[in-house]
């Protein structure tokens, strides 16, 4: 059964975000737990299903990539047909494809252990709708790992971090000038070029930069209305059109 990755995963109605989260059983797992997105006919999805057998999937088409530019991977899973338009399955590809990227531009041993650490702390902490309900979305605390994971960064130690805080306060705050409403695509593709630039801040490694010449194809696909003028990587006379190709990293 195909899932409908704009709505509710069950019915296809579009969502509402409650302001009091409430007791809600998942529809396909059947964990009751405190939630506050459903559809109009109570339809609720865990975060945990929301994204099954996606991470895996992802994991894999990132370990297993040769690019070097980490806007070309995250364009290439962003647009996979099983990845939903919003959702914390977003962070894992922000993360994925920075780290393989800083692997595979070699200056640094990053390894696919590196990579799935990092993919694992973010599903702990990157949860669907928390962008409004806390002012934290999921792709800082995404980029904030690879930092982690790089620097060895933990409670008790000093410097380490403290960068890694820094990148994640940064990203924080370029995302806050593109809501109204949130993008996940919009925060990826920023969220990346503050990774970029603290790539070469921090471990002067340089890494590609987001295409300039970039045009969004997700403005009809936006189930709160794409932020069309308001949004950089929209363009009036270009809406809808398409990107330049780009193979999918994987069909199924």
């Amino acid at each position: 059964m195909e899932i409908n990755t704009e709505h509710c995963q069950i019915c296809g109605q579009p969502l509402a975000y409650l302001s009091m989260g409430r007791e809600m059983t998942c529809n396909k797992c059947g964990k009751t737990e405190i939630g506050n997105i459903c559809c109009p006919s109570e339809h609720y999805v865990c975060d945990d299903c929301h994204g099954k057998d996606l991470f895996e999937f992802i994991l894999h088409n990132i370990e297993t990539s040769s690019e070097k530019n980490p806007f070309t991977i995250a364009e290439q899973l962003m647009r996979h047909k099983r990845v939903p338009m919003l959702g914390c399955e977003n962070a894992w590809i922000a993360a994925g494809a920075f780290l393989i990227s800083l692997k595979n531009e070699g200056t640094l041993k990053v390894t696919n252990d590196h990579i799935r650490e990092a993919l694992q702390r973010t599903k702990k902490q990157a949860i669907g709708g928390y962008c409004g309900l806390t002012g934290v979305c999921g792709i800082a605390p995404a980029i904030g790992a690879c930092f982690s994971v790089i620097l060895g960064a933990a409670c008790p130690k000093d410097q380490e971090t403290s960068q890694t805080m820094t990148v994640v306060g940064d990203i924080i705050h370029a995302i806050s000038s593109l809501t109204g409403p949130c993008c996940c695509k919009a925060f990826v593709r920023v969220s990346l070029d503050k990774a970029v630039e603290y790539a070469q801040r921090f471990f002067n490694v340089s890494l590609a930069s987001a295409d300039k010449n970039m045009d969004c194809t997700y403005t009809a696909r936006h189930p709160h209305g794409c932020r069309m003028e308001k949004c950089p990587y929209y363009k009036l006379d270009e809406a809808g059109s398409i990107l330049p190709k780009i193979v999918f990293l994987g069909s199924s």
